[in-house]
C-alpha cells in the first residue's frame, strides 16, 4: 500500500499543508510552490516586503538626458544636412511615490504616482548651466502646424516670432531646456490662445514632468486571480484610449509598467501602458542570464514596436507614419509634429541617418530592456532609452523656416534606468529566491525519504515471509 504521508511548511508566516501518496507527491509540491507565490506576491499591506516594493520602490531610478548640439544651424537654415554631437549625460535622480492609494472590493487598487527629479553632478557629464543648440519647438514646430493655414495666416505668424524676437534655434542652458525658461511668446499665447500649449507657466521639455503624477492608475491587486496582479484596469478612468484610429491601438494592455504576474516563461510578453508614450508597448524575450545569483529573463524592444503600417499592418491605427521606427504621438501632443523614437534611431529604417550627421547606432548604447525575476515578475534591472525628435521642414511665407530641408530631427533621448543593488537584493534573494529553492530540494528529500520508507516497508514484508518459511521447514 502506498504511504500516506503528511507535511506542513511554514512559509513566511503561513503553512502549506501536503497530504499526499508518494506518487503525487511532486506535483503537491509544485502547487504548493506556486501557492507560496502567489500569496506573498498579492498587493496587500500584509505582504511587507512585495507591498513595500510597489508601494515606494526601493531601487535608485536615473533619468539621463543627452542633448544633440546643432553644429551647423546657419548652413542647416539655408538647406544643408544638419550635423549635430551628442552632449552628456545629464543625470538626474528619479523619486517615485504612490499617494492616495486606495482598495476597492472588486480587488483592484487605485493610486496616483508622483515622480520628482534631483540633479547629481557627480554622475553627469557637464552641468545644467552648459549652453546647447537645439531647434526652437515653439517656431518649427508652429511652423508646420500651420503649413495648411492660408498664407496671410502664416504671414501674420511669422510677424509675431519677429516681434517676440524668436528665432528658429535655441541657444540655453540644459537647466532652462529641461524645466523651463521665462519667454513672452509663451505668456502671449497662454492669455490669448489658452490650452494651446502643454504647461501654463515656462516652457522646458520636462517643465510638466516634474514635481507631478503619471494619471490615476487603478491595477489589480492578484488577490482573486494571481495572473491578473498588477495589470491595469483603467488609467484616469478610461479602459480604453482615445487618440488612435482603431480599437487595437488604442487598448491599455499589461500593466504600469513597473512589475509584472509571476510564471513567466520564455514565450511571455512584457506589455506595459505608458502615459508619456500615450499607447501600450510591449517587450519580446531575447535571453536568459543571471545577477548577483539571481536568475534572470531579459525582454527588449521588437523591430515591430515602432514600425510604420505599411511594415507592420496593426500599427497602421499609430498613423499618420512617417518611416519605420518613428512613432507619431502628435495627437496626444497639442498637434505638434513630434515623433518618438529609439535613441539614435536604432532599429529604425536606416534611411533616417541620411539626413542627420553624427548619428551612430548601437544595441548596447541605445536599445531598451528590462531583466526580469520569471518566478515573481520582479524587474532587477531596467533601461527604458527613448528620443524625442521634431518634424520640421520649410513653410512658405514664415521665414523663420528659412530653407529648411523635410527633415525628422533629433533633439534629446534620454535613459530611465534602475538595478537592485545592496540590502534590497539580499533580502529579494532570501526570500524569494533561497527559500523556494530550499522548498524544491525539501521536495525531493521527502520524496526519497517516501520511498525509502515504501522500500523498508517492502523488505520487511518479505523479510517476514522468508522467516516464516523457514519456521515451516524446520517443524516439518
Amino acid at each position: 500500500r502506498a504511504l500516506k504521508m503528511k507535511r506542513g511548511l511554514i512559509l513566511s508566516g503561513r503553512t502549506c499543508t501536503i497530504d499526499a501518496s508518494v506518487n503525487t507527491f511532486l506535483p503537491h509540491c509544485i502547487i504548493c510552490l506556486s501557492s507560496f507565490f502567489s500569496q506573498n506576491l498579492v498587493i496587500d499591506p500584509e505582504n511587507e516586503l512585495s507591498y513595500t516594493m510597489w508601494k515606494d520602490i526601493p531601487v535608485p531610478f536615473f533619468m539621463s538626458v543627452y542633448f544633440f548640439n546643432i553644429l551647423n544651424p546657419t548652413e542647416f537654415l539655408a538647406g544643408e544636412i544638419p550635423m549635430v554631437e551628442q552632449r552628456g549625460p545629464y543625470v538626474y535622480r528619479k523619486r517615485l511615490q504612490k499617494q492616495n492609494i486606495t482598495f476597492h472590493p472588486n480587488h483592484t487598487v487605485s493610486y496616483l504616482e508622483y515622480r520628482s527629479y534631483f540633479f547629481e553632478p557627480s554622475m553627469s557629464v557637464g552641468n545644467e548651466s552648459d549652453v546647447v543648440t537645439i531647434p526652437n519647438m515653439l517656431v518649427l514646430g508652429a511652423a508646420v502646424m500651420m503649413d495648411n493655414m492660408p498664407h496671410a495666416v502664416r504671414l501674420l505668424l511669422s510677424a509675431t516670432f519677429k516681434s517676440f524676437k524668436e528665432g528658429p534655434f535655441l541657444s540655453k542652458s540644459v537647466g532652462e531646456l529641461m524645466w523651463g525658461y521665462d519667454s513672452k511668446l509663451v505668456d502671449f499665447l497662454n492669455k490669448w490662445f489658452p490650452g494651446m500649449l502643454p504647461s501654463t507657466g515656462k516652457f522646458g521639455l520636462f517643465s510638466e514632468f516634474n514635481n507631478s503624477n503619471t494619471g490615476m492608475f487603478t491595477v489589480h491587486t492578484g488577490k482573486d486571480d494571481i495572473r491578473l496582479i498588477h495589470k491595469v484596469n483603467s488609467w484616469n478612468g478610461l479602459t480604453k484610449l482615445i487618440y488612435w484610429k482603431t480599437p487595437q491601438c488604442n487598448m491599455i494592455n499589461g500593466t504600469a509598467g513597473q512589475m509584472w504576474p509571476p510564471f513567466m516563461t520564455k514565450e511571455s510578453t512584457l506589455p506595459f501602458y505608458s502615459p508619456d508614450a500615450c499607447r501600450s508597448l510591449e517587450l519580446v524575450y531575447q535571453r536568459e542570464g543571471i545577477m548577483k545569483g539571481i536568475p534572470l529573463y531579459r525582454f527588449v524592444a521588437p523591430k515591430t514596436m515602432f514600425a510604420n503600417g505599411s511594415d507592420y499592418a496593426p500599427n497602421e491605427g499609430f498613423c499618420p507614419c512617417r518611416q519605420s521606427g518613428l512613432l507619431n504621438v502628435s495627437s496626444c501632443r497639442s498637434n505638434a509634429p513630434v515623433f518618438i523614437s529609439q535613441p539614435h534611431f536604432y532599429n529604425a529604417d536606416p534611411v533616417l541617418l541620411d539626413y542627420v550627421q553624427g548619428l551612430q547606432p548601437t544595441e548596447d548604447e541605445h536599445g531598451l530592456f528590462i531583466d526580469i525575476h520569471p518566478e515573481t515578475g520582479v524587474p532587477l534591472n531596467v533601461s527604458i532609452r527613448l528620443q524625442l525628435n521634431l518634424y520640421m521642414k520649410k513653410v512658405s511665407g514664415i521665414t523663420e523656416t528659412g530653407k529648411i530641408s523635410e527633415v525628422v530631427m533629433p533633439m534629446i533621448w534620454f535613459e530611465e534606468n534602475g538595478y537592485m543593488d545592496g540590502a534590497i537584493v539580499k533580502t529579494f534573494h532570501t526570500n524569494l529566491v533561497l527559500l523556494p529553492m530550499v522548498m524544491v530540494y525539501m521536495q525531493y528529500c521527502f520524496l526519497g525519504l517516501g520511498l525509502a520508507t515504501v522500500l523498508g516497508a517492502v523488505l520487511l514484508h518479505y523479510s517476514g515471509k522468508v522467516r516464516s518459511l523457514q519456521h515451516l521447514v524446520s517443524a516439518r
